[in-house]
């Protein structure tokens, strides 16, 4: 075993989305262990905020982290709001990388995106509807992260594929 992936869905979403199971092909692939969290309980407490309850998701996942990081190497990998939780969860356990898909950087009253200094990828699209790409941009430059930017909106879906590749990059590095 390499190591361990947890690979976490967007708001609405689902872990059979075909994004993340794009990226969990990808894990094991290459020797990676992985679990997706299942979130939709959670997001569907529109009472807590307009995106679920967040707080809830941080805390699911980085009960999952805490236990995967004391078995070995751990990555956390996420789409849109998965990818806002795995990055403030990176800074709670250690991890070996990140994978961030269509990142929010500022969403509404929480804090802006911030995550550990690990090697990072990111893959956004330039026609986002919901998260502007010069955010992601000016937020991976000041990181020094690898940035892949794609003609496609908000679900990527265009791009299922190029996102497993990119992830399968980044685990090839680590």
């Amino acid at each position: 075993m390499r190591g361990h992936c947890i690979l976490s869905h967007g708001f609405e979403s689902g872990p059979d989305a075909t994004k993340v199971a794009a990226l969990a092909e990808a894990a094991q692939a290459l020797g990676w262990t992985h679990e997706r969290p299942d979130y939709t309980d959670l997001d569907a407490k529109r009472e807590v905020t307009e995106l679920g309850d967040v707080p809830a998701r941080l805390r699911r996942l980085l009960d999952l982290a805490q236990a995967a990081a004391a078995r070995g190497p751990l990555v956390l990998a996420g789409s849109s709001l998965g990818a806002y939780v795995s990055g403030l969860v990176s800074l709670q356990v250690p991890v070996a990388g990140l994978f961030l898909v269509a990142p929010p950087i500022r969403m509404g009253e929480a804090p802006e995106l911030d995550a550990a200094i690990v090697p990072t990828s990111i893959l956004h699209g330039w026609n986002d509807e919901l998260i502007p790409a010069r955010q992601v941009v000016d937020w991976a430059h000041r990181r020094r992260a690898r940035l892949l930017m794609v003609d496609d909106s908000h679900r990527l879906s265009a791009n299922v594929e190029t996102s497993a590749r990119a992830f399968a990059e980044l685990l090839r590095s680590l």
